[in-house]
This record gives C-alpha cells, structure tokens and sequence, in this order.
C-alpha cells in the first residue's frame, strides 16, 4: 500500500465517525427534549465542501487504513480496517474481525456520513462553518466546525485540499471532549490492481440481533448474508400504510433526533428506522414479538419508569426493550446514555392508537458496519 506524501501518522485528536454516530451527550441526554436551539447561520461555502466530500467518496480512487474509536477513557473501543474503493466497483474492506467484504458504489458516500437529508437537519441544529485549514495524515486540509447555538462545535470535518475527500471527522461533547472519532491513519489515491477474493461478502447484510430472536445476541457485524436483504426505502405512502397498521414508527426520538430513512427486511418482517440530528445517528430496529429475557444473559438490565431496558457496550452501543407486542433494538457509536434512552423512549403506552399494535414473528436480522 502506497503512503502519502509527506506520510505521516494522523494526529488521533482530529478524527470522526464514519456513519452512523454521534453523541447525544452534546447537547444534553436524551431524557427529554432540550430547549429550542437558535438558528445560527451556516456558511455556504463551508456547505459546499461537506457536499463536495460526499460526491468524491464516490468518484475519487484511494485506497488505506481506517480506525473507528466510540467512548472515552477506560471505555474507549477501536476497529481497524483496511480499506480501498475503485469508481464504478465499490468500496472493499479487510479487517481481522469480519475478513473481507465490500460496499457497492452506492454506499461509497457512506465515508463522509452525510446524505441530503442529514446535510438538511445538520443546518437545521447546527451552524456549519470554516475553521482554521490544517493538516492530516501529512496532506494539507480544509477544516469545517458544526457549531451549537453557544458557539462551541459539535463536529469537526477535515477535507482534502486537493481530492475533496473527507480524511477525519469527529463528533464532540459539550465539555469539548471527542466521543467519536474516525478516519484514515494512511491513504493513498491510487488502487493496487488486485481482484476481490471470491470469498468477499457484502457488508450491510443481515446478521441476528438480541431480542425476540432464540439463541446467544450477537455484537459484531459477522454471519451476514447478502446486503439486499433489507428492501429498497420506504417511501411517506409505506409508512403510512405501517402506521396504521399498528407498526411504532415514531417521526421524532428527543433530542432533536428526525427519521431521515426507513427500510423494511425483504418479505415484510422487521424495519430498520435511521435517526439523526445531522451529526449524531441511531438505528432503531423494530420487529414484531415479545422481549425473551432468557435471550440477554450477560446483558446489564436497567429499570426504569416501569420499563426493562436491556444494554451492552462494545464499539456500538446496544439497549433493547420491548412494549405492546414489539421489540425495539437500538445501536449507535455515542455514549451508553443515548442508546438507554432512545429505548426506554421508544412507544408503549396503550392509548387507542398503540392499542393495535398486533404481536407476530420472534426474528430480526440486520447489518451494523463500523466503517458506514
């Protein structure tokens, strides 16, 4: 693998999360919606740079090393992967824990974390702006801050000044401490000629999840299947249609956290709601059936306000609940507090519309891919 020129080692302070991640805890937890937040005005320049990322994650070759690390202190985890992409073939990964698999050329804008809709709710709650040009692993950057109402960021991005490529991002609390960190340590532009192993599975296929499933919880991103198990997006018309059905499909989580998307398991079995602020994100999977305690041996079990939340820390974090004939599996890379609260948040009450909520199937499968 080529190194960059001037190589160098990328400074661990000025990473991000590759996806799905963030951390409530910067503005607040997730017991109750916090106060409206000032409109800030956002830079469109600095905008521009996050739109130009996500648009070279799709048509700029390169190939090196990536690391994810969620938490802090003595609860600090970290993934390391290698990584190349080649325009029009997809994004392969090898790391030691899943072998080797690769992302099709529609999620290679997955490097940047940022889709439309989550650029729109970043402006919503955040001020995007320029901040000081600097450098990383020895390739001089452009650097834009997310920036709460008080002026302190939130998120910190660190582009390339010659690709437009998004080489670190971290997402920040409110004491100004990094919880999620992500980036390269070693990139390159060009790709070795070498053909996929035969052996390569898709990643962000389905892999079994804690819950309503039999059998021991599963915590890493292994045993998945093909990445189209889960369906195409579901559009307003289908989640309506599930909303009447009786199916929880909550709009807003507190925090200020909005669906942006939603897909259904192919053959209509469990959905996979994704939420966001626009930095931080949290996957809610939601099947039908009833929680099987016996299933989360080795789990740590809170209880609160009458409710059983199941949790687990690992690189993601887990919590599990279950109300009405549902179970709700929730899985982010921010702090433990904000996967507790989402689930123990999740809908139960049974007031006429959640009173037809119907029970059904014990089985959820899912993908969780630490470098999305």
């Amino acid at each position: 693998m080529r190194r960059p020129a001037p190589a160098g080692r990328c400074r661990r302070s000025a990473v991000l999360a590759g996806g799905l991640a963030g951390a409530l805890a910067l503005a607040g937890t997730l017991t109750g919606d916090p106060a409206p937040v000032r409109r800030a005005r956002s830079d469109p320049g600095a905008l521009g740079l996050l739109r130009a990322a996500a648009d070279a994650a799709r048509r700029v070759p390169y190939e090196g090393r990536r690391f994810l690390t969620t938490g802090g202190g003595g609860r600090a985890a970290t993934a390391r992967v290698l990584v190349s992409h080649t325009p029009g073939a997809g994004v392969r990964y090898r790391s030691g824990l899943t072998g080797e698999g690769y992302r099709p050329e529609s999620s290679a804008g997955d490097t940047t974390g940022f889709t439309p809709a989550t650029l729109a709710l970043l402006t919503r709650n955040y001020a995007v702006v320029r901040a000081a040009d600097a450098s990383i692993c020895g390739r001089a950057a452009r650097v834009v801050e997310a920036r709460r109402a008080d002026g302190s960021p939130a998120g910190r991005f660190w582009i390339d000044r010659d690709t437009g490529l998004m080489l670190h991002r971290e997402l920040i609390d409110a004491t100004g401490r990094p919880v999620i960190t992500t980036g390269f340590t070693e990139i390159s532009f060009t790709v070795s000629p070498v053909e996929p192993s035969p052996l390569a599975r898709p990643l962000g296929g389905p892999s079994r999840f804690p819950g309503a499933s039999a059998g021991s919880p599963v915590e890493n991103s292994g045993a998945r299947a093909a990445a189209s198990a889960w369906g195409e997006k579901l559009d307003r018309a289908a989640l309506a249609g599930l909303r009447g059905g009786g199916w929880p499909v909550p709009k807003d989580l507190p925090g200020r956290l909005t669906l942006h998307e939603a897909r259904r398991e192919n053959g209509g079995g469990a959905l996979h709601l994704s939420y966001s602020d626009g930095l931080a994100a949290v996957s809610v999977f939601v099947q039908r059936g009833d929680l099987d305690a016996r299933g989360m041996a080795g789990w740590q079990k809170t209880a609160r306000r009458g409710r059983t939340v199941y949790r687990r820390e690992s690189l993601r974090r887990w919590a599990v609940s279950g109300g009405n004939g549902y179970v709700y599996t929730v899985v982010t890379d921010a702090p433990q507090s904000t996967a507790t609260a989402v689930a123990l948040n999740m809908p139960r009450d049974s007031a006429p519309f959640w009173a037809r909520l119907s029970r059904g199937a014990r089985r959820l499968v899912a993908a969780v891919n630490p470098f999305d």
